[in-house]
C-alpha cells in the first residue's frame, strides 16, 4: 500500500494529504498532486456508477442473503491505516451490491418506487462537496433561497395556486408530524408552553381514513395525542373516505367536548392510490374548523398532467399538503415537499433561536418549519432535475409510467386468471389471482404465487391486505422502468400461477390416494 502524497500519505510539508486517492489523513487544501488524485478518484467512482446502472438489470432485484450475512463480512473495526480506492470499490463489489435490493432496477415495481435519475445524482455529489448547514439564512443564503425557488417551482409544477409556501423536508412522515405539530398549535394555544394541559382537559382529536398511511399513527404518538384518539374514518368501495363518515366522528366528538385538530385527506393512498373525496372533506373541515392536510406524498406529481388534475380538485383548499419527489419524480431520497398557506402556526410549534445563533438578519430561516435544527441542501437534487429534464420532460415520464400501469391493468382485467381488487386512477395496480379454492386457501395460494415471482429476481412485486383479503401490487415509477419490465412481471405471474394450480392438483390427488 502506497503512502505516498498522491495516495493519501503524509506530505512533503510534514502535514496529512486529503486521502482523495488512498484514504486517511487531514483534510487540508490540496496540493496539485492532491487535486489530480482526487479528480481521478472521482473518475473512477462516477465510471462504477456508471457500470453498476448499465448492469442493472441482469442483477436480481433482491439480494439472496440471510439477516447477519453482510454483516458477517465487515471487519469488526475500522483499520488503523488507509485503504486504496480499488481496495473500497472490490468490497463495494462483493459485500455492499450482492446486499442490496435495488431500487433503481428497472424490475423494481414493489411498493412505490423510489429511483434516481443522473441529474439527481450528481446533484448529491455537489451537495456533498458544498457541505452547507442551511439551518439559517446566514449560514446557507444561496441553500436557503434556492430550496424556497425549488418549492415554488414544485407547488407551480403541480398547479396549485401560489398562496402557498413550503420547505423541503426529509420524507412524508416528517412533514405530516410538522403540519401536525402547527394545527394542535392553533386549535390549542399555548401548547408550545403549557403541553396539552394547554387544552384545559379537552381530548384532542386526529382524523383520518382506515387507507391512511402509518406514519400518521406515530406522527399521532410523537405529538402526544395518542393512537386512542385516531379516528380511522370507513372507506367506501374505492377505498376513499367518507365525507359522511367524518362529519359524524367531528359532530360526536365537538358533542363529547373533544378538539378536532387534524384531518388527513390523502390523494393516492399507500395501498390502492385512491383519491379521498377532497371537496366535500374540505368543506366538512371548514365547518368544523379543523385544519386538513393532505398526504399526497405518492401521487402528488400526477397533478402536472393536465389529464390527472381533475382527480386533485379540492386540494386547493388544504391547509397544508405534502409530496414527495424522491417517489414519483426520480429524485434521491430524501427530498419531500411540505407546503402551507399560513407559516404563522408552524413557526409558533417549534421556532425556537437561542442567543448563539441570532444574526439579526431580516431573512427566512429553514430551521424555523419542523424539528431539525441541521439542513442539507436538497433542493440542489431539484434544480438539477427540473433543469435537466425540463418540465416538459418530466411530464413524459409521468405518462409513460402511467401508459405502462394501464397496459398491465388491460391484462389483468382480460385475463380470466386474474381480477382488479380496486381502481387504478394513477402507476400503481392492485390485483389477485383467481384460483379455485375457498377465500381463505386463496389468499394462501396468492402469497405463495408473490413469492414464487419475487424470487425468480427478474422483477419485484409487493402486497397488502383489502377488507381482509391478500392482494398484489405492481406499481410502476422508476426511473429505468421500461415495458419489457412489465411484460416480465405479467409472463412471471402467469407461469406461476399456472404451477400452482398444477401444485395443487397433485397434492389434491395425493390426498386421495
Amino acid at each position: 500500500m502506497s503512502t505516498g502524497p498522491a495516495d493519501g500519505g503524509p506530505a512533503d510539508d510534514g502535514t496529512a494529504g486529503s486521502g482523495t486517492a488512498g484514504g486517511g489523513g487531514a483534510l487540508v487544501p490540496p496540493p496539485q498532486a492532491e487535486r489530480e488524485a482526487f479528480l481521478a478518484a472521482a473518475a473512477r467512482v462516477a465510471a462504477w456508477i456508471a457500470d453498476y446502472r448499465e448492469r442493472l438489470p441482469e442483477l436480481p432485484v433482491t439480494p439472496r442473503v440471510a439477516p447477519g450475512a453482510v454483516a458477517a463480512r465487515l471487519p469488526a473495526g475500522p483499520p488503523e491505516e488507509p485503504e486504496a480506492l480499488e481496495e473500497i470499490l472490490a468490497d463495494l463489489d462483493g459485500i455492499v451490491v450482492p446486499g442490496l435490493t435495488h431500487w433503481n432496477h428497472p424490475g423494481f415495481l414493489a411498493w412505490f418506487p423510489s429511483s434516481s435519475a443522473d441529474p439527481g445524482v450528481l446533484a448529491e455529489f455537489v451537495a456533498a462537496a458544498l457541505n452547507v448547514n442551511a439551518m439559517l439564512w446566514r449560514t446557507a443564503p444561496a441553500a436557503t433561497e434556492l430550496e424556497r425557488r425549488m418549492v415554488e417551482w414544485t407547488r407551480d409544477f403541480v398547479g396549485l395556486p401560489p398562496v402557498f409556501e413550503g420547505v423541503l423536508q426529509d420524507t412524508a412522515s416528517s412533514a405530516s408530524f410538522t403540519a401536525l405539530l402547527a394545527a394542535r398549535e392553533r386549535a390549542l394555544p399555548g401548547v408550545r408552553d403549557a403541553g396539552l394541559v394547554a387544552g384545559g382537559g379537552a381530548r384532542p382529536v386526529v382524523y383520518q381514513s382506515d387507507q391512511a398511511h402509518s406514519s400518521l399513527d406515530k406522527a399521532a404518538i410523537a405529538a402526544g395525542i395518542g393512537l386512542d384518539a385516531v379516528r380511522k374514518i370507513p372507506s367506501d368501495d374505492g377505498f376513499r373516505m367518507r365525507p359522511d363518515a367524518l362529519e359524524d366522528a367531528l359532530a360526536s366528538d365537538r358533542r363529547a367536548g373533544r378538539t378536532p385538530l387534524m384531518v388527513t385527506a390523502t390523494a393516492g393512498t399507500t395501498s390502492t392510490t385512491a383519491v379521498d373525496p377532497l371537496p366535500e372533506v374540505a368543506r366538512v373541515c371548514a365547518a368544523h374548523g379543523a385544519w386538513l392536510h393532505v398526504d399526497a406524498a405518492y401521487a402528488g406529481p400526477a397533478a402536472a398532467l393536465p389529464e390527472l388534475r381533475p382527480l386533485f380538485a379540492g386540494w386547493e383548499r388544504a391547509d397544508s399538503i405534502v409530496l414527495n419527489p424522491h417517489k414519483w419524480m426520480m429524485t434521491p431520497i430524501d427530498c419531500s415537499v411540505l407546503l402551507y398557506r399560513d407559516a404563522a402556526p408552524l413557526r409558533a410549534s417549534l421556532a425556537l433561536t437561542p442567543a448563539y445563533l441570532e444574526t439579526g438578519d431580516a431573512a427566512f430561516n429553514l430551521m424555523d418549519i419542523g424539528l431539525p435544527l441541521g439542513r442539507r441542501f436538497r433542493a440542489l437534487k431539484l434544480w438539477f432535475l427540473f433543469r435537466w429534464l425540463g418540465a416538459e420532460g418530466l411530464r413524459q415520464v409521468l405518462r409513460r409510467h402511467v401508459a405502462l400501469a394501464r397496459e398491465f391493468a388491460g391484462w389483468v382485467e382480460s385475463d380470466p386468471g386474474f381480477e382488479l381488487v380496486a381502481p387504478a386512477p394513477f402507476a400503481t395496480v392492485c390485483f389477485r389471482a383467481r384460483l379455485p379454492v375457498p377465500p381463505e386457501r386463496a389468499d394462501e395460494g396468492n402469497r405463495r404465487l408473490l413469492a414464487a415471482v419475487n424470487a425468480r429476481g427478474r422483477v419485484l412485486l409487493s402486497h397488502t391486505v383489502l377488507r381482509g383479503r391478500y392482494a398484489l401490487r405492481l406499481s410502476v415509477g422508476g426511473a429505468a422502468a421500461r415495458a419489457a419490465d412489465v411484460e416480465a412481471a405479467r409472463r412471471a405471474l402467469a407461469e406461476e400461477r399456472e404451477r400452482l394450480l398444477d401444485d395443487t392438483a397433485h397434492a389434491e390427488e395425493r390426498t386421495r390416494c
